[in-house]
């Protein structure tokens, strides 16, 4: 899987949306933006936050990810 913060940031660009418009809609600084996109982990919190601003469940993509390599694990 990829870092979370690359998938954040091709949604955001899937979306067409702007870094400005979603600093301002997570209330953070546009450079914390750029940070949060090389991330390879994000705070619960933030990443709920997220997932509301895109409309996104980015925990259900980690759900998935944490599955496949449970049963990857398990053979």
């Amino acid at each position: 899987m990829k870092p979370i913060g690359e998938l954040v940031k091709e949604e955001l660009a899937a979306q067409e949306r702007t870094i400005t418009w979603f600093a301002r809609k997570l209330c953070i600084d546009r450079s914390n933006v750029y940070r949060l996109f090389q991330k390879n982990s994000i705070d619960t919190d933030l990443l709920m936050r997220i997932s509301l601003v895109l409309k996104k469940d980015f925990f259900t993509i980690l759900a998935r990810s944490l599955e496949e390599k449970r049963n990857s694990q398990q053979q």
